[in-house]
């Protein structure tokens, strides 16, 4: 029997992407089905690099050409990706970027800078083309977390304006207050002006082609978080949180000013971080010392999906302090536990695309 494009296209509509709820085909994933004898070879474009469905499609596209069309055909699948986005087109320098993902949090010290970074790290390392912005004016970090304390933008041009050129580290394109401030130099600025300096890292750095723009946001609902909501278009928010009751009752005030009518900012999810502690040398020991399950059981209150929850790791902090991340430590279990993270998040980014392409 011979094989043929047809036979293959009609094969691949019995694969489902798991998220949008539709086959490869009608959703126009598929591409470059060629066939020579035997050989098959074709190119699936998943929406995120950090699809975190990758091998399972993969996996269900060989069975799909092997059952439906030939037992003995020599099946070769390449995986790409192209990034959705359903962001308005500008002419500022923030028009080759698809998506911008603000990171909150409604209270400091919960580890939301530390999630940031790696999360643009984890979505970096997946392949995405990724920048980061430091919009926690009064207390940037990223430039630490980064190991980038000693570098400082350069120039950029623009149209013929002269504009910024973002520090890069480990793939992910940075900018930060940190770089323009002395390390012992107090960035006292009030509301307006603050507000006016966040604007500036946006339109005054030449950003390029991005998947995806972080935003380190301040912990608050104050100036910052209602100019980002309301001058900027965004794709949506991750909200961080520890377990502990106290916590949590800022956590609520976070969502509920992203939810509020006038900003509408969808809330991708929550991360409960350092949700239990277990010491290296009691590896199956779990303390919760903030409390336990806290914000799990908010993300199942507000109907709202947990991205994941992330153990307090001595390792973690001394990354960050130390200017390598936990995610670009290789294979290790906070690697991961990273990745997937990042995963999550790209993933209710493509779902909240498709749904907006379909309304």
């Amino acid at each position: 029997m011979e094989i043929t494009v047809k036979a293959v296209l009609d094969a691949l509509r019995y694969v489902d992407d798991p998220d949008l709820k539709k086959d490869l085909v009608t959703l126009n994933m598929v591409k470059d089905v060629a066939v020579d004898g035997r050989n098959v070879t074709f190119t699936v474009v998943l929406t995120t690099h950090a699809c975190p469905m990758k091998d399972m499609i993969h996996k269900a596209c060989m069975n799909a050409v092997l059952h439906y069309v030939d037992k003995s055909a020599i099946v070769k699948i390449n995986m790409t990706a192209n990034v959705t986005t359903k962001k308005e087109k500008d002419e500022t320098t923030l028009r080759d970027v698809k998506n911008i993902i603000a990171v909150a949090s409604g209270k400091g010290g919960v580890g939301k800078s530390t999630i940031a970074a790696n999360i643009a790290l984890g979505l970096a390392r997946q392949g995405a083309k990724v920048g980061l912005v430091d919009a926690d004016i009064y207390g940037p970090s990223q430039h630490i977390m980064f190991g980038v304390e000693k570098d400082a933008p350069g120039p950029a041009d623009f149209n013929g304006v002269s504009k910024m050129k973002p520090v890069e580290s480990f793939g992910v394109k940075i900018n930060s207050v940190g770089f323009m401030a002395a390390p012992n130099q107090a960035v006292a600025l009030r509301g307006p002006m603050a507000t006016k300096a966040l604007m500036q890292l946006f339109h005054d750095t030449v950003w390029g082609e991005l998947d995806y723009l972080i935003v380190d946001l301040p912990p608050g609902t104050g100036d910052i978080q209602i100019s980002l909501c309301t001058q900027l278009k965004l794709t949506g928010a991750v909200i961080v949180c520890t377990p502990q009751p106290i916590a949590i009752a800022d956590a609520r005030k976070a969502i509920a000013l992203f939810q509020m009518p006038a900003l509408n900012v969808p809330i991708f999810g929550l991360v409960e971080n350092m949700a239990w502690f277990t010491p290296e040398e009691l590896p199956n020991n779990k303390y919760y010392i903030f409390g336990k399950d806290g914000v799990s059981n908010l993300a199942k209150e507000l109907q709202i999906p947990l991205l994941a929850q992330i153990p307090l790791v001595q390792s973690i902090r001394e990354g960050a302090d130390n200017g390598k991340p936990a995610v670009i430590d290789g294979d290790s279990l906070n690697s991961l536990t990273f990745i997937e993270l990042a995963q999550n998040v790209a993933q209710r980014i493509a779902i909240k695309n498709a749904e907006l392409v379909e309304a």
